[in-house]
């Protein structure tokens, strides 16, 4: 069994043991036939992953690492808020006419901000304190912008991440750290998933910032299982589990920008069937 297989199963059944249901109460959420879509949540979960020690991909069922690796690139390295720059359809729900999402994810970092060191944007900005001031504690991104969120199709999930360098005894490279800070999660569609992108972010800015990739933590503050996903995820946990997959990142690539899906791999990935027939709420 992987860290993140354990760190899952025992996710889900606290959840389903210990958790908040909102089923009466109300909320925003709708299934597709307009019914509400209710969960059963706990809140501030934390979870921590040694990205040094393994990939934190679970293996109860397939993560898809490429797609994953393509929506966090396409927000913190093409900046795009449009769904035409993707190549899966997770995003179409929410896009308009045009393909756009709002002021939304990709839009907020490409904003440049003023600073002492002149124009920059929000990843600019962390690749330059990485490289410059690897001990700042002020290397952190935020997408949620209270002014911008009334032109948001939909408001930022994980919305924050606070970067932090150490330095292990007798390591030459810096360690690469960091908190995803999510306001909200689908736990059953979208938690391994956020994690893994995050995991892959981490390791491609610790690769160009001459780093190694150590501790990601990720908090949420809404962690639920919708009604509908309940039977779905007590299958899921009850399955076989496998070791953790190796993980491959292109090591030619030095430039952050010049990062592409197909410069990362899963390795010796051995994995339960995937979940059929998801039901997502919107």
């Amino acid at each position: 069994m992987s860290l993140a297989d354990h760190i899952f199963i025992e996710m889900c059944q606290d959840i389903l043991d210990n958790g908040f249901s909102t089923e009466g109460e109300k909320v925003r959420p709708h299934w597709e036939d307009g019914t509400s879509a209710y969960t059963i949540k706990k809140f501030g979960v934390v979870n921590r992953y040694d990205l040094s020690k393994e990939f934190p991909a679970i293996t109860l069922r397939k993560t898809a690492i490429k797609s994953c690796t393509d929506e966090v690139l396409w927000i913190w390295q093409k900046k795009s808020n449009n769904i035409h720059d993707l190549h899966s359809h997770i995003w179409d729900e929410w896009a308009d006419g045009t393909g756009s999402i709002g002021k939304a994810y990709g839009y907020q970092m490409g904003v440049k901000h003023a600073y002492r060191e002149g124009m920059m944007d929000q990843v600019d900005r962390v690749i330059y304190d990485l490289k410059h001031n690897p001990y700042s504690r002020r290397i952190l991104t935020n997408l949620y912008v209270h002014q911008d969120l009334s032109e948001m199709n939909l408001y930022p999930c994980a919305y924050s991440m606070t970067f932090n360098v150490t330095q292990k005894p007798g390591q030459e490279k810096l360690t690469l750290n960091a908190i995803l800070n999510q306001r909200s999660q689908d736990v059953l569609t979208a938690n391994n998933w956020n994690v893994c992108q995050y995991a892959v972010l981490m390791h491609m800015l610790a690769q160009v910032c001459g780093m190694e990739a150590g501790e990601l933590v990720h908090v949420i503050a809404d962690a639920h299982i919708y009604d509908r996903h309940i039977p779905l995820v007590k299958e899921l946990i009850g399955r076989e589990t496998y070791p953790a997959p190796k993980f491959w990142l292109n090591p030619e690539v030095k430039d952050f920008y010049q990062f592409t899906r197909d410069d990362v791999r899963l390795e010796d990935y051995v994995t339960g069937p995937q979940v059929a027939n998801i039901p997502v709420a919107v």
